[in-house]
C-alpha cells in the first residue's frame, strides 16, 4: 500500500537513502529541504529511478508557519502524510565552556524542536487514518556523548524522550514512532575529515568501518513497513556496534 512520505533533511547523504528506500518500497515521497533545492531535485530523480514517487518541498521546521505550508503541499499533492522521517539536522560544534547561546539554540531549534513541530503537524491526520510511521533520527552522541558537541549530544538525546512519549500517545491509533541512531556513516562531511579521524573511528567500530547512508536508509525503510508494526518506542543502533546496543 503506498503512504505518502515526508523526509526532512533529504537534498542530501541520509536523507536521500531515506528517500530512495521508502520510493522503492512505493510510497510517495516529498523530499524536504531548508536551502538547497538542487540537491532535492537530484534526492527526486534518484528516487524515481528506483520506482518511486517524489516531489521536492520546501521546510523548515524550526518556523511553524514553514511547517504548515510544506504540509499543505504535501496533502495536495499526495494527501495526508503518514509516513514522516524527521532526519533534519545541524551541528555548531564547540567546547562547553565556549559555546555561544546561538550555537545551541541553532542546534536544539533543529534537531528536536523541529521533530516536535513536524510530529505535532502530522499527529491529528496519523489518528484520522488510524495508521501511521514515525522515525527519528538521533545518533550514538545522543548516549556516548561527543565532546565539542553538547548542544547536538543533548538534542540527539531530547529525541529519545519525544519519541516514547509520542510512541505511547499514539499507540492505540496503530500509530508507531521509533529511533534510528546512525554511529559515523560516510557522507560528505566525514569524506572531508583527515586520514587519521577515519583510522581513529574504524579502530573504535567494532565492525571496522563506517557505515554507509543506504544501510541506514535500509533500517528506516523497515520502520515504516508493516512488518514493523510492533516496533514502537524503540531505538535502533545502525553503528556497527559502537554503542553496543545503549
Amino acid at each position: 500500500m503506498s503512504h505518502p512520505a515526508l523526509v526532512t533533511g533529504a537534498s542530501r547523504g541520509i536523507g536521500r537513502a531515506i528517500a530512495v528506500a521508502l520510493g522503492s518500497t512505493g510510497h510517495r515521497v516529498a523530499c524536504g529541504y531548508s536551502s538547497d533545492l538542487v540537491s532535492a531535485d537530484e534526492t527526486c530523480a534518484v528516487v524515481r529511478d528506483a520506482g518511486g514517487e517524489a516531489i521536492a518541498v520546501h521546510i523548515d521546521v524550526t518556523d511553524t508557519a514553514s511547517v504548515e505550508t510544506a504540509f499543505g503541499e504535501i496533502e495536495e499533492a499526495f494527501g495526508p502524510v503518514t509516513v514522516l522521517v524527521n532526519n533534519a539536522g545541524v551541528t555548531a560544534d564547540g567546547l562547553i565552556a565556549r559555546m555561544s547561546d546561538d550555537q545551541w539554540s541553532a542546534v536544539v531549534q533543529t534537531n528536536l524542536t523541529g521533530a516536535f513541530h513536524t510530529i505535532r503537524r502530522a499527529t491529528p491526520k496519523l489518528m484520522r487514518a488510524r495508521w501511521g510511521r514515525i522515525v527519528n533520527v538521533s545518533s550514538v552522541s545522543a548516549h556516548l556523548g561527543a565532546p565539542g558537541q553538547a548542544n547536538y549530544s543533548a538534542a540527539k538525546a531530547g529525541l529519545v524522550g519525544l519519541t516514547r512519549a509520542v510512541a505511547r500517545e499514539l499507540a492505540r491509533r496503530n500509530v508507531t514512532c521509533n529511533i534510528v541512531a546512525p554511529g559515523p556513516i560516510v557522507t560528505a562531511m566525514t569524506e572531508s575529515m583527515p586520514a587519521e579521524w577515519h583510522g581513529a573511528m574504524q579502530a573504535t567500530v567494532p565492525l571496522g568501518r563506517l557505515g554507509t547512508p543506504e544501510e541506514v536508509g535500509a533500517v528506516v525503510g523497515f520502520l515504516c513497513s508493516e512488518a514493523a508494526a510492533y516496533v514502537t518506542g524503540a531505538i535502533v543502533p545502525v553503528d556497527g556496534g559502537l554503542g553496543m546496543g545503549h
